[in-house]
């Protein structure tokens, strides 16, 4: 993308800013973790999180963030949500659903469907860390969570992340029809 890809902005709002009111349907605590750029995101965004994470590591890739995301979480914490800061049209209802959907049932994973996998956002009970701890390079937990037979949840926007400068001018259109205060609140 030629620049932090978090940063690029639509409506006065970075993708990070609008990954950070989605996170906020999932759980009142977010932690961002974060590499490249940083602290440039950190004071570029106008939406703020509970606690940053700087991630020394993140050449390694997702996994290495994930590792480092896990740990930085107490004894007392039952599980995780992962959401990545590329997909700002996620449904903010799905997200709510997913919540919901952890909290009554927090043994079982939790993932959005994406046909043939489950993937992010998604809900990590702890016995699973240790096989998401043992992941490495640019993987995500994908095939923990399809092995661990998590319970999948469609959720719309799933497939609409900005991964280059096309995907990125098609986002934004559709970003540009609302605004985030009206997608994020609407019943």
């Amino acid at each position: 993308m030629g620049r932090p890809k978090v940063l690029l902005e639509t409506g006065g709002y970075t993708l990070l800013d609008r990954a950070i009111v989605q996170a906020r349907q999932l759980s009142a605590s977010v932690t961002v973790a974060t590499g490249a750029s940083y602290p440039l995101v950190r004071f570029r965004g106008r939406v703020q999180p509970s606690r940053w994470l700087p991630v020394d590591s993140w050449m390694e890739g997702m996994s290495a963030s994930l590792r480092a995301g896990l740990v930085s979480l107490g004894p007392e914490a039952r599980g995780v949500f992962v959401l990545l800061a590329d997909q700002p049209l996620l449904d903010a209802n799905a997200l709510v659903a997913m919540s919901a959907a952890a909290r009554c049932v927090p043994d079982q994973a939790v993932a959005a469907d994406y046909g043939n996998r489950p993937g992010v956002p998604a809900y990590l009970p702890r016995w699973l860390w240790p096989q998401v701890m043992a992941l490495d390079g640019d993987r995500g937990a994908s095939a923990v969570l399809q092995w661990a037979g998590a319970t999948r949840v469609g959720i719309t926007g799933v497939f609409d992340d900005v991964d280059s400068p096309g995907d990125w001018q098609a986002v934004r259109k559709r970003l540009s029809q609302t605004d985030l205060t009206t997608r994020q609140s609407r019943p």
